[in-house]
């Protein structure tokens, strides 16, 4: 299926691999909601603190930086083999992505970063990001009003949606 692209479009969400994460170590084997197996990988953490990360690759493409997670999910497939905690195999990923945030920073060569999108409800993810990002001289902007999942994109959706509006109808409905 992969090889033919037959029901099986390519996929730049951070959800997914975190979906098939759970699911390699045993965590997350059916969804009944979305993020449940994000927040099985955050859960399990317990409380481990490490700085250890699986290592991944990058690689240039005419469409700009692509990570390439191969070298990841086979170290997590070889620690799972070998009976490693899953909190040990959850806290190197999550140091992965934080890992591979600053790398893809240090690539586009922009001070400022913004951490936005579903994956940045785990907490740890968020701390440790902008923790990593601090340390390598970077600006990070994460949210902290607005969450950073579908309830910030519906009110960025509103104030795109008051700013089309003629400012004599938006004065109007707030006089009332």
């Amino acid at each position: 299926m992969l090889a033919r692209g037959l029901n099986s479009p390519s996929c730049s969400s951070m959800g997914r691999l975190f979906d098939a994460v759970a699911s390699f170590i045993g965590l997350c084997q059916r969804m009944r909601f979305e993020g449940k197996a994000a927040m099985a990988m955050e859960f399990a953490l317990g409380g481990v603190v490490m700085d250890e990360a699986y290592e991944w690759a990058f690689s240039h493409q005419p469409t700009g930086i692509q990570l390439d997670w191969s070298p990841v999910i086979q170290a997590i497939l070889a620690d799972v083999k070998q009976n490693f905690p899953v909190a040990t195999i959850s806290a190197k990923f999550h140091n992965a992505l934080a890992e591979a945030i600053v790398a893809v920073a240090k690539q586009v060569g922009e001070p400022r970063v913004a951490l936005s999108g579903g994956c940045f409800q785990n907490r740890y993810l968020t701390e440790r990001s902008v923790k990593r990002l601090l340390a390598e001289g970077f600006e990070p902007y994460w949210h902290q009003r607005v969450p950073p999942n579908d309830g910030g994109l519906a009110l960025g959706q509103v104030v795109a949606a008051m700013r089309a509006l003629p400012v004599s109808r938006i004065t109007h409905h707030a006089s009332h």
